[in-house]
């Protein structure tokens, strides 16, 4: 009789980690999920606890990340890292032919790694020697981490489903009485607009300075997300987005954020 594979998924989003367990779901019935971990000492602890044949440890987790996981837990398990637009970690799991999945997470991309996940655990193959590209790796990741609280993706209901939205993707946000409007490219990078229920400012307090800034009483705009600005008359502009029809306007008091475009 075959036995059920099992897996374990850690995450410090709760959020994600139940959407990762019903992609899986879909993608691979018989796998077991026997452990979910919101951080990585939990992870390594319910590891050690079930045993499970395979772990998608999220690379950045506070405590213990998802790398420093995977070296305690060594090639005792089948390692699928969950990174969020990383350039480093997928460049570094690129490179050493790692399992990795970018959140959030392409159901296309996620049964390839089930099909190689299925392939090694009928050849009973042993799980990758990672240790010399898990040191690489943790060299890559010392980059600046996100300061504490800042936003990582937003949630917004649209219908029946909740989404969520990367920050990065956000194109600008707009103030709607008690609500927000958050306009982004959707996972086929066609424009989307949802309103959730938390007040710009509160968004604004939780965003990077360096990438959003506020151009308006009601609005904030992402930086990456500009393609020029058009000044005018009587100390206006008019700010320019890549691949959105909208324009939105600059009042007088943040104009100076601008004037050297």
């Amino acid at each position: 009789m075959t036995r059920t594979p099992t897996a374990l998924i850690a995450d410090d989003e709760p959020l994600l980690r139940e959407t990762l367990a019903r992609q899986l779901a879909d993608a691979w019935p018989e796998l077991d999920v026997v452990a979910y971990a919101p951080n990585g000492r939990e992870a390594v602890r319910l590891f050690e606890q079930h045993r499970p044949d395979i772990c998608f440890l999220d690379v950045h987790m506070p405590g213990l990340s998802g790398v420093d996981a995977a070296h305690q837990i060594g090639r005792a398990a089948h390692l699928v890292f969950v990174t969020a637009y990383d350039q480093y970690a997928v460049q570094a799991f690129a490179e050493g032919a790692l399992d990795y999945l970018v959140k959030p997470v392409d159901p296309l991309r996620l049964a390839d790694t089930v099909g190689r996940l299925k392939e090694r655990l009928r050849l009973a193959a042993p799980a990758l020697n990672t240790e010399d590209l898990l040191r690489q790796l943790a060299e890559r990741l010392q980059q600046p981490a996100p300061a504490a609280g800042r936003l990582r993706w937003l949630r917004a209901n649209i219908g029946q489903a909740v989404h969520l939205i990367p920050v990065e993707d956000i194109a600008f946000l707009r103030s709607e009485d008690k609500y927000t409007m958050v306009a982004w490219r959707d996972d086929k990078g066609r424009p989307a607009e949802a309103l959730v229920r938390t007040a710009l400012r509160e968004l604004l307090d939780q965003l990077d300075p360096d990438q959003f800034v506020q151009v308006h009483r009601s609005v904030v705009v992402n930086l990456h997300a500009v393609s020029h600005v058009r000044r005018g008359p009587n100390e206006t502009a008019d700010i320019h987005l890549r691949e959105r029809d909208e324009v939105l306007k600059v009042s007088r008091p943040y104009l100076h954020l601008f004037r050297q475009m």
